[in-house]
């Protein structure tokens, strides 16, 4: 019988592993050429896997919730169309033959588990952690390589408190264990044989960037009778993290000012038709004040930076991120690659495909990657002003704010008068380990500038 090793595939350039969160192919089912067979996550988007071979499904290697690794063997198709032998249909001398060694292979079974069992209580002198501890829990492959390297025993993963599905031992368990936790449960733990007690020593010095929060803990919060409990989806419980280790590593300031954009309001009125009859798509005002973001980058490139320990990294290319509400009310951040080499009608396309994509669920890992700056409009949902948080690892984010009519003073030679006018707020959020306030306040109000300086006779 022919078959087809399906392999989880290289989903961008940090990508390493992938949760199977859906199977849409059962054993025995056939199958198409191209035709979706599994729902995978990473860290970054949720992808469907499509088949590389046509046939029948005959083995899955990991079940729904299982982590696997990248050139993992996930599945098995037989190309010729057989579905997989039942081994109920085995010839009875065969079970008879079983029957009467089953004793010697349980036994062998048992001293094989003991002995297993012993190496990994006792450290696991190999450095192998095994799939499943003597509880039954199941360790992840990549669970089991931190503790293989880290040097984390069988016996001390079983204490590991996990946030997974089922309790399972999560990355973030295992290295939260390895980078707090693991020295008071060494320090607790009983000591045989020990002819003293020893002396007290000082606590290790907290790594730098703040292990202070190892000791912080999130409240425990009691539901009441008639409150409902619902369980944060998978995209929700990354950017809680997300969010949190931002706030954590970065400390946040928010300068704004407000922006007379009248002359683009009134632009975008009169070009929006012969733009749609032009390019076939609409004209919005997002792409438009991201061209006034990377020409005020262009004028402060050390706001398009990021911070490595005790480095900073000076980034080449000006890859803006667009935050995007999601229909499940979540939030995902697509990438314009090189924006500053795209005019406006490219950087109107591609704020239009990555927004459509996002919201269709059919980002790839790569859109979601690389950004250098993000842009988040807040103004959709009719707010006036927001404090954004940073989208690690970059050192800034720009809130837009609604575009309003409000009265204004309208300066001219013959004198001041009361005008209506169309302005907006810009929040700019930036991380002040890096980024003082002067440079903070002058990119935001450069970026004002390129808005109010906007020529409302320019050509398309």
């Amino acid at each position: 019988m022919a078959q087809i090793e399906i392999r989880l595939p290289k989903m961008g350039e940090s990508v390493t592993e992938a949760t199977i969160t859906n199977w849409l192919k059962e054993v025995g089912d056939t199958i198409e050429m191209d035709e979706p067979l599994v729902e995978v996550a990473t860290d970054k988007v949720d992808n469907e896997l499509p088949s590389e071979a046509e046939g029948v499904l005959v083995k899955k290697l990991f079940e729904k919730d299982e982590v696997a690794q990248v050139g993992d063997v996930i599945a098995v198709i037989s190309t010729d169309g057989d579905a997989p032998a039942d081994d109920s249909s085995a010839p009875a001398a065969a079970v008879e033959q079983t029957e009467a060694s089953a004793p010697a292979v349980v036994a062998e079974s048992i001293t094989a588990e003991v002995a297993t069992m012993t190496a990994t209580v006792n450290g696991n002198g190999n450095g192998v952690v095994a799939k499943n501890g003597p509880s039954g829990k199941f360790y992840s492959p990549l669970v089991r390589s931190i503790a293989e390297k880290e040097g984390v025993s069988m016996s001390e993963l079983e204490t590991i408190a996990g946030s997974g599905q089922n309790g399972r031992v999560t990355k973030k368990d295992i290295l939260g264990y390895i980078g707090g936790d693991r020295s008071a449960a060494t320090v607790a733990a009983p000591t045989p044989s020990a002819p003293a007690a020893a002396p007290k020593t000082a606590p290790a010095p907290a790594a730098a960037g703040g292990g202070f929060l190892s000791n912080i803990k999130e409240p425990v919060v009691t539901a009441g009778p008639d409150d409902e409990i619902m369980e944060m989806d998978r995209m929700r419980k990354l950017i809680a993290d997300h969010m949190v280790m931002s706030t954590h590593v970065s400390p946040h300031v928010t300068s704004y000012v407000e922006a007379d954009v009248t002359n683009i309001f009134n632009w975008r009125k009169k070009v929006k038709k012969e733009f749609m009859d032009r390019e076939g798509e609409n004209i919005t005002f997002t792409p438009i004040f991201m061209e006034a973001v990377v020409k005020a980058i262009k004028d402060f490139p050390m706001i398009n930076v990021s911070v490595s320990g005790d480095q900073i990294i000076k980034r080449k290319h000006i890859n803006i991120g667009m935050a995007t509400a999601l229909p499940s009310g979540n939030l995902i951040v697509p990438v314009i690659k090189d924006a500053d080499r795209l005019n406006l009608t490219g950087l109107t396309k591609a704020v239009n495909e990555m927004a459509n994509n996002a919201r269709n669920n059919s980002l790839k890992p790569e859109d979601i990657q690389g950004g250098t700056y993000t842009v988040t409009n807040v103004g959709t949902f009719g707010n006036v002003m927001g404090t954004p948080i940073i989208n690690q690892p970059q050192v800034a984010i720009l809130a837009l704010g609604a575009i309003r009519k409000v009265p204004a003073v309208i300066e001219t030679p013959d004198g001041d008068f009361i005008g209506i006018r169309h302005k907006m707020f810009l929040s700019h959020s930036y991380d002040h380990r890096v980024v003082d306030g002067a440079l903070g306040g002058q990119f935001v109000r450069r970026v004002a500038d390129y808005l109010e300086q906007f020529d409302p006779e320019r050509e398309l």
